[in-house]
């Protein structure tokens, strides 16, 4: 073959199956050497999952790597879109929620968001760990990347998540001036309009910012207020200072802030009311609830990162953050007009960490140690309105997490072929709480509302104060990797993952006369087996990832949340939560992603994900009880299969890219208890039974259309989502099955978008 230059594919795709691990590049000759022999093949992908610059076929983990082009190409909306491109991963906006993050990756995560419970998938933005879910829901803008790491982190991150992490990069900024900016309208009235650029103000340095509004009128509506049901509007900014006083010092200061005003989401109500005067609506997107709709989340964060390249072989790098968030909102259980099933909310939470490394880079040696602190502080308080029962739960508390630790990683290539990494991370989590609950007769608290003088306070069932806890893990990681070329990788991976332990913020000490929850629930921790294989074959014109994992998951925390009758009435005037650690989980698992390059224009990409993932033993009162739980949010086999039609028309016209995909995810459980519904005759107020909560599996269909100017400084686009206009569950609530909560008590569910179409145009001044 003739010379020869690595241009980046101008529609950022990426390769490594679906559009999953990496950016495309194509052979592109120059062109005095128009050759007919001449195809595009893949170029090597760069990320950081370790922490330091390398080609995606050198690391010795799982990941998933997609490039701002790529994502805008395929009009991915905010950071759930990868959820179909990323193997055995769920990434969904939790239950009743516009933005907050609901993720697992193998079988590991959390549901739950209140106050108190970890993430087991962790959010970096920037190397900036995120703490708490809401606000999580990132939309896409001004972004360089996202890559995710599948199996656990510790030895590498300044966080420990036990299940994976999700890195979200911003775009550099340019040595030049520049200004980008972006319009999107479509289906129910989208309207979206991004701004970013930056300037050079001396040679060393420069400053930029982004600003981004999104707006859309709601999929459905509330039947009882008018307002739209699921509508969108957000505002987002980031501002941004990079001073280089030499060519060895780098410092960035960035400041980031989100503002989400978008309507309370309260879900589709199954089953009719218990009067049975209001049936189920006939949009899923429709809802009746009466709390009301105003919502409001916002976060911000400051980050300051120096980097000292001392020579060669060493960088320090130091990263702190500081960040908050609050939110607002009111979740309507029932999702019925009358305050039966209601609760009036609001969260807050702020964090600081601070955290050092030293890099190396030798000849055969390589890698990163660090230290890592997080001092963080969530709290919040709701009102529970039981207005048929005539009483107010109200829940309050707050949790500071304090983390410690010290990690390193470090590869050596024993030959040209031959490495081996070892890793190590000592963790320390101390965890302070304040839990209380009282009962209170009227609708309302005064606890919770000042101005309330028509309640009267009946009971305090919890009082807890200055609840303290420590746990201390070593999490060792060990890999093996054997490159017989250059173009493919063979390795084998030991991880330990571990996620501390805390205190159930809804304990109930009325009923628990051993004070068992003034203890909480203890740490859980993965043990996690990997054998992969990375390769590009055929002269660059196949991408194959694939891996198989085992993992053996120990004292799993499991939430379990039901009404209870407090005064023996038979009637549940109340609801009990109660937080354990299950015995032993065992998770087998299988990933392929790749790429092909048919010829010059037509490129195949697919991923597929396949668990086994089984919960074996929970023992209460000495006997195995495991076969009455399931693992959640996780199907058992999830994938993508999507063809790109590229093609490039010269000077004059520019070029077009096409791209179609199908992704599947199989049926699968919410909750870590089987929802398949209740049949006709089980419950007196809802004698015709309820459908399964659980969603089934599915199959969306997409399909994008860019075209790009032969300047690429205008790039047009149109995306259609959903084409075929699925109704899938995400999420849901119910308060039937096993035990009924209030009068028309709570089975709703919550649904992905429907079919929609985005124009989009972007300039690039």
């Amino acid at each position: 073959m003739g010379h020869h230059k690595f241009t980046t594919l101008r529609f950022g795709l990426v390769s490594a199956l679906a559009l999953t691990a990496g950016q495309y590049a194509a052979h592109a000759q120059d062109a005095e050497e128009d050759t007919a022999e001449e195809a595009r093949t893949l170029g090597r992908v760069t990320v950081t999952a370790q922490r330091r610059e390398e080609d995606l076929i050198d690391v010795p983990l799982s990941v998933s790597a997609f490039s701002g082009e790529q994502l805008e190409a395929t009009g991915a909306v905010d950071i759930t879109s990868i959820q179909r491109s990323t193997p055995n991963a769920t990434i969904e906006v939790a239950r009743g929620s516009n933005s907050t993050l609901i993720a697992f990756i193998r079988g590991v995560g959390q549901q739950d968001p209140l106050w108190g419970f970890e993430p087991g998938v962790g959010l970096y933005v920037d190397d900036v760990y995120i703490a708490r879910p809401q606000g999580a829901i990132l939309d896409i803008f001004d972004i360089e990347r996202i890559e995710v790491l599948r199996g656990p982190q510790g030895t590498l991150y300044g966080r420990n998540t036990i299940g994976g992490a999700i890195k979200y990069v911003t775009a550099k900024m340019e040595d030049e001036p520049d200004l980008k900016a972006k319009v999107n309208f479509g289906s129910y009235g989208q309207m979206d309009a991004i701004l970013s650029g930056s300037v050079p103000l001396s040679d060393t340095f420069t400053v930029g910012g982004a600003v981004a509004s999104y707006q859309r009128d709601g999929y459905g509506e509330n039947l009882f207020t008018g307002a739209d049901h699921y509508d969108k509007d957000v505002l987002a900014y980031r501002l941004s200072a990079e001073w280089a006083p030499t060519d060895s010092l780098f410092f960035r200061l960035a400041y980031d802030k989100s503002e989400d005003d978008s309507n309370a989401k309260h879900g589709h109500r199954l089953i009719p009311s218990g009067d049975g005067t209001l049936p189920v609506t006939d949009n899923v997107y429709d809802t009746r609830a009466g709390i009301g709709d105003d919502n409001s989340v916002e976060t911000e964060g400051f980050s300051l990162t120096g980097q000292w390249d001392v020579n060669n072989e060493f960088t320090l790098k130091s990263i702190t953050a500081f960040r908050e968030g609050s939110t607002v909102t009111p979740i309507d259980f029932d999702a019925l007009p009358n305050p039966d099933f209601d609760v009036p909310a609001f969260y807050s939470d702020e964090q600081f960490s601070q955290e050092f490394q030293l890099l190396y880079n030798g000849d055969r040696l390589s890698g990163v140690a660090g230290v890592y602190y997080l001092d963080g502080t969530a709290d919040g308080a709701f009102d529970l309105l039981l207005s048929a029962l005539g009483v107010t739960v109200y829940q309050a508390g707050v949790q500071d997490k304090e983390n410690f630790s010290l990690y390193g990683d470090f590869t050596y290539d024993l030959t040209d072929q031959w490495s081996v990494s070892l890793g190590g991370r000592f963790t320390k989590d101390e965890t302070t709480a304040d839990v209380t609950r009282e009962l209170w007769l009227g609708l309302g608290s005064a606890s919770f509302d000042p101005t309330n003088s028509t309640s009267i306070f009946l009971a305090t069932q919890t009082g807890y104060t200055g609840l303290n806890r420590e746990d201390e893990e070593f999490t060792p990681r060990i890999s093996v990797s054997y490159q017989p070329t250059d173009d493919l990788n063979i390795y084998a991976t030991f991880a330990q993952g571990f996620k501390a332990g805390g205190f159930d913020p809804r304990a109930r000490a009325d009923l628990d006369p051993l004070g068992l929850s003034e203890e909480g629930f203890g740490p859980e921790k993965v043990d996690s087996y990997e054998i992969g294989v990375k390769g590009s074959f055929f002269d660059d014109r196949l991408q194959l990832n694939t891996a198989v994992f085992f993992a053996e998951y120990t004292d799993q925390q499991i939430t379990v949340q039901s009404g209870a009758d407090s005064d023996n009435d038979g009637v549940n005037d109340t609801f009990v939560s109660s937080v354990f650690n299950a015995g032993s989980s065992e998770y087998t698992g299988l990933e392929i992603e790749g790429s092909w390059f048919i010829n010059d224009e037509f490129t195949l990409m697919g991923n597929l994900g396949y668990i086994d993932a089984e919960i074996q033993e929970i023992i209460s009162a000495g006997t195995n009880i495991a076969d009455q739980f399931v693992t959640q949010n996780t199907p058992e086999l999830q994938g993508q299969l999507s063809l790109n039609y590229m093609r490039d028309f010269g000077p004059e016209f520019g070029a077009i890219s096409i791209t179609g995909s199908a992704s599947y995810r199989d049926e699968y459980n919410l909750f870590n208890i089987d929802n398949e519904g209740f049949a006709p005759g089980t419950n007196v107020l809802f004698p015709n039974g309820g459908p399964a909560l659980d969603p089934d599996a599915y199959t969306l269909l997409d399909l994008s259309f860019v075209w790009t100017s032969p300047s690429e400084r205008l790039r047009f686009g149109i995306h259609g989502r959903n084409l075929t206009d699925e109704e899938y569950r995400v999420a849901g609530y119910n308060f039937v099955t096993p035990s009924q909560l209030g009068f028309d008590s709570a089975y709703s569910a919550f649904y992905g978008p429907p079919r929609t179409l985005t124009a989009s145009i972007s300039v690039d001044f």
